[in-house]
């Protein structure tokens, strides 16, 4: 007799599941009143299928920004030479390649009836502070200075940020990621040049 093998849901299939379940219960509870326990029994899976795919709860929200914000980070490592601003700038771009709404845009835009506010900035500016330095490194490795490499990949990631809040507010569908953050990389480079 051969064992028989159990098959799961698919990978994709979970993490979305358990994605939209935590969507659901941030709106009817909010963020706060949600635990982990909620997000499995809603999604119909065990905690540790969650920790499969999320190390903590609000990675629900930030695992999409968080997989493009690794790329663009191993992406600008490999990067040297003069072109540092023409560098950033495509990394920025290739960010917002075929990003789609998702749990971060639901959020974003559901912030107050979620009771999200304090851990999207919490957490919104850990994640500027990482991809800040990404860029102030690269930076630094075109010869700039140390304050002017701080202050300006400083600039770049916290206008990153801002550009994914706006679209998150423009509503799903409505904008580009792509254009908003064209807009930052402009405006930053306007005050900076």
């Amino acid at each position: 007799m051969e064992p028989t093998s159990r098959q799961g849901r698919p990978k994709a299939s979970s993490r979305e599941t358990l994605s939209e379940a935590a969507c659901e219960l941030f709106l009817e509870k909010g963020y706060d009143a949600t635990s982990v326990s909620d997000i499995t029994a809603r999604a119909g899976v065990s905690r540790s299928s969650f920790f499969n795919y999320f190390a903590a709860k609000s990675d629900v929200i930030w695992s999409g920004f968080d997989e493009r914000a690794e790329r663009l980070v191993s992406e600008l490592s490999m990067t040297a030479g003069a072109g540092a601003r023409a560098d950033i700038r495509e990394a920025i771009a290739s960010f917002a390649d075929g990003f789609a709404p998702d749990a971060l845009a639901l959020v974003m835009s559901n912030a107050a009836a979620m009771s999200a506010e304090e851990d999207l900035e919490r957490e919104g500016s850990l994640r500027t502070a990482r991809i800040a330095a990404a860029f102030s490194s690269r930076l630094l490795r075109a010869e700039n200075t140390e304050l002017y490499s701080a202050i300006l990949g400083a600039s770049y990631a916290a206008g990153m940020l801002a550009a994914t809040r706006r679209w998150a507010l423009d509503g799903s569908g409505r904008a580009q990621l792509g254009d908003r953050l064209t807009e930052a990389v402009d405006i930053v480079e306007a005050l900076g040049a």
